[in-house]
């Protein structure tokens, strides 16, 4: 069964917050939605997948292997496997990430 929704309207703000919303969750990925109230933020870590970012209300600020990165709404930015990133909140802001998880993924050291 299909879904049709506003991505802006599907999650809203909380005071002192981050609000994450899981769109879609399947073996190849997830799609998350997430509400950043300002000054807000995810500090430095690291994702198995790769993953892209889309703002879709606001501007985002990105630390992604140690490079600084403004990301406005309508715009987006992919952040490769094992990359150390962090996210702040500048300013209240929305985002979608989507994990993309592969056969690469899953290889055993």
């Amino acid at each position: 069964m299909s879904e049709h929704f506003s991505l802006k309207k599907h999650i809203d703000y909380s005071t002192d917050s981050i609000v994450s919303k899981i769109v879609l969750k399947k073996e190849a990925g997830t799609v998350t939605l997430f509400a950043f109230d300002k000054d807000q933020e995810l500090s430095e870590h690291t994702a198995p997948f790769d993953a892209v970012v889309q703002i879709i209300a606001g501007e985002a600020h990105f630390i992604i292997d140690g490079e600084s990165k403004d990301v406005k709404e309508g715009e987006l930015i992919i952040m490769p496997a094992g990359a150390p990133h962090s996210v702040k909140a500048e300013h209240r802001f929305k985002m979608l990430l989507t994990m993309i998880k592969s056969e690469s993924d899953h290889r055993a050291d």
